[in-house]
């Protein structure tokens, strides 16, 4: 019988699939829950218990952990009807590690210690690549003492555990990540614009700014998805919108304008608009360079 304890994981997307199925490599008994059944038959035939809400899914467990989309889906699994915190019990490690605003993230604090329970908020760096090989880095908020009693699972889907500081830490410091991120990204799409709508060879000004100054591992990873055309969503537009406008609100709770960030959003919305928001955040490259001059096909 393993004397690993029960793990409870809700969200089985680009990255809680991965998460997932680390776990049941490295021997953790399962219990999972996802909105759309259809993400559960990479599962059938595992260890995996298969539920059909959130509480079914957490009862019982010793570690439940989190990894959705934003703060409605959020809520969703955590208050909702049938909502995991309707069945913890007390003394349960609850780990949020979806990307989400940090007002959210301090409510379900509070209201997991309010049940008893233990919470880090614990967002990742990686993708989906990372998510499968089990080499995420997990940014923690929360107490040293639940810090130790996570690493049994954190350490077999990732391969770093940043402590921060108290809860909320971990979010605050995802979401800088992903709002430099995503303007990284917005600057290298209308960079590459202006170069093509000027006739410049691409591969010629790509092998400079690859070498140069502005290239960083994230712009090597878009640079390369661009090149193969392959789009299939590791981060999509829509959730890299989603953190912006996030970033941007606790950068105001703090009194910093992010004006980068908020130009970057604006070229995002403008992809999801047309439909693309499904799409890697690589698409954007693509997208605006494709996008009609202006000056001969009126305004965007």
């Amino acid at each position: 019988m393993s004397t690993k304890s029960l793990v409870a994981l809700l969200g089985l997307g680009t990255m809680g699939a991965g998460m997932a199925h680390q776990l049941l490599a490295a021997g953790f008994p399962l219990k999972l829950f996802n909105r759309s059944p259809e993400r559960y038959r990479s599962f059938e035939g595992s260890t995996a218990q298969l539920c059909k809400s959130p509480a079914e899914a957490v009862s019982g467990a010793a570690i439940v952990i989190s990894m959705v989309s934003d703060d409605s889906v959020s809520r969703m699994v955590w208050k909702g009807p049938d909502g995991a915190l309707s069945a913890v019990s007390p003394g349960t490690l609850l780990i949020e590690s979806s990307t989400l605003s940090l007002g959210w993230v301090r409510e379900l604090a509070g209201l997991s210690k309010s049940l008893g329970c233990d919470f880090l908020d614990a967002p990742v760096t990686g993708s989906k690549d990372q998510a499968e090989t089990g080499k995420l880095k997990f940014l923690v908020g929360g107490d040293a003492a639940a810090i130790e009693k996570a690493k049994p699972v954190f350490s077999v889907m990732g391969t770093d555990i940043v402590a921060l500081g108290p809860v909320g830490s971990g979010t605050t410091l995802k979401l800088v990540n992903n709002f430099i991120c995503g303007v990284q990204v917005a600057a290298m799409a209308e960079g590459l614009a202006v170069l093509g709508r000027c006739n410049i060879d691409q591969d010629a000004a790509l092998a400079v700014l690859l070498k140069g100054a502005i290239s960083s591992p994230l712009v090597q990873t878009i640079m390369s998805r661009v090149g193969c055309g392959n789009f299939a969503p590791n981060f999509s537009i829509a959730l890299i919108e989603k953190d912006l406008a996030y970033a941007i609100r606790e950068g105001a709770e703090v009194g910093i304008d992010l004006l980068s960030a908020e130009a970057a959003r604006v070229r995002f919305q403008q992809a999801q608009t047309q439909g693309f928001g499904g799409r890697d955040i690589a698409w954007l490259v693509k997208w605006l360079g494709d996008q009609p001059h202006s000056k001969d096909a009126g305004t965007q």
